[in-house]
């Protein structure tokens, strides 16, 4: 068997179908299906129920997957540990992230990464919805969350405040809340993602949801922020976002008197799958980039 055919077997499992599955190998449909095909006449079996609306996997390729996957991961971290013997990293790296976060800081610090290690092929794909990443064959998931309950072992990269923000026109419009009673009367800009319940403070050991009146729900923090600049209401947002704005002025925390819930930002990679040494290098990279406490935060 050729090591080729069984990862595109893998791929194809991983992404439910050949199309995504060549789309994640970077190769023509044509050749992912091939490779498949070739893979089950040197089995002797069909590992895979094709039809126009959807693809399933044969009893034998549900058993052949199991084994399969554990061969592939294996040979991919004796090919991590040689690489780490000679002092070099090399290979296909995909992660998902987080579309304002890679923009504005994430991009910029992984730069440096990839010119010191030229021969790491890095995919980023960019996405704030919540994915999983065993089911769509990624090695890392970096996302900006409180790190509640999750099936995904996590490296933390830096602690993120964040902030309720709203333009000086608008505070001059409708005064500023001076509690979180207060706060549940002024209209909020919401992240979609996470909807009005987003608004949780840390009062003592409790944590407290304010309920706000939508103005807008959007799922993009760059855009909630300059909806908070336009003076469309009181957004909560994180300080790698709003803090240019907050030292320029266009806008103005808002103090309630309790401290937003706190927040992380990190790497996580599937539970009961070891991490390769690139994912490792690279979060060691973007802790250093981002500093104790992130530079983002200076004077804030």
């Amino acid at each position: 068997m050729k090591l080729d055919g069984i990862a595109a077997f893998v791929a194809i499992a991983e992404a439910g179908s050949i199309s995504e599955a060549a789309r994640r190998l970077r190769l023509a449909k044509s050749v992912v299906s091939d490779r498949l095909a070739q893979l089950e006449r040197q089995l002797g079996a069909r590992l895979v129920h094709r039809s126009t609306r959807r693809l399933t996997l044969t009893e034998d390729g549900l058993v052949f997957l199991e084994l399969a996957s554990q061969s592939l991961r294996g040979l991919e971290e004796a090919a991590a540990t040689l690489a780490e013997r000679r002092g070099t990293l090399s290979g296909p790296l995909r992660l998902s992230a987080p579309v304002s976060l890679t923009a504005l800081h994430l991009g910029p610090a992984l730069y440096p990464f990839l010119r010191r290690h030229p021969q790491i092929d890095l995919t980023i794909e960019l996405d704030d919805r919540v994915v999983d990443a065993q089911a769509e064959g990624y090695d890392g998931v970096v996302r900006h969350d409180p790190m509640r309950d999750s099936p995904l072992t996590a490296w933390i990269l830096a602690r993120s405040r964040r902030v309720l923000v709203a333009s000086p026109d608008y505070v001059e419009r409708n005064g500023a809340p001076g509690n979180l009673a207060e706060l549940e009367d002024h209209r909020g800009i919401f992240y979609t993602h996470r909807g009005i319940a987003d608004w949780r403070f840390e009062v003592g050991e409790k944590a407290v949801q304010v309920r706000g009146r939508p103005g807008l729900r959007v799922n993009n923090g760059v855009v909630m922020r300059d909806a908070a600049i336009a003076g469309l209401g009181i957004t909560l947002l994180p300080l790698f976002i709003a803090g240019p704005d907050i030292r320029a002025g266009t806008l103005r925390v808002v103090d309630v008197g309790a401290e937003p819930e706190a927040e992380f930002i990190y790497v996580a990679h599937p539970e009961g799958r070891r991490p390769s040494t690139k994912l490792r290098a690279l979060a060691d990279c973007l802790r250093e980039a981002f500093g104790d406490p992130p530079y983002w935060e200076a004077g804030l």
